[in-house]
């Protein structure tokens, strides 16, 4: 998972530790009840993956550990905001940025995405979206 997150209250890392937890137990929950090809395989092998470690308790669906850039420049924020939008085209999952249901591309396009987003307004990302 890739984000851009800025916060004025709680750690980051509480707030990526808390993400993990929360989309940990969904994703569980929810596997039996989805059409996912995958599924007679993904939750033995969230089993395995948490087999050696005290602290988790049932699965382990996300690997240890993050690593946060501090996006401290306009150049910065426009090269990983483009890096977001593109990356389901170059992965081939969808031809247009904004066809990814889970990309903050559809509300740059002025279509409503799932999560709120406050828009980055930055002069250097035109130019990297021709890129």
């Amino acid at each position: 998972m890739h984000l851009i997150i800025s916060t004025t209250g709680k750690p980051l890392a509480v707030i990526l530790r808390d993400l993990k937890k929360h989309t940990s137990r969904q994703l569980v929950e929810l596997l039996p009840e989805i059409n996912e090809s995958r599924k007679a395989w993904l939750l033995p092998a969230f089993t395995k993956a948490d087999a050696n470690l005290k602290r988790v308790q049932y699965y382990k669906v996300w690997p240890d550990g993050n690593h946060p850039l501090l996006l401290d420049t306009n150049y910065l924020q426009a090269q990983k905001l483009n890096y977001l939008h593109q990356n389901p085209v170059q992965s081939e999952v969808v031809e247009d940025p904004e066809q990814y249901l889970y990309s903050s591309a559809r509300d740059y396009a002025g279509i409503s995405g799932f999560l709120k987003v406050v828009w980055l307004l930055l002069m250097d990302y035109l130019s990297l979206v021709t890129i």
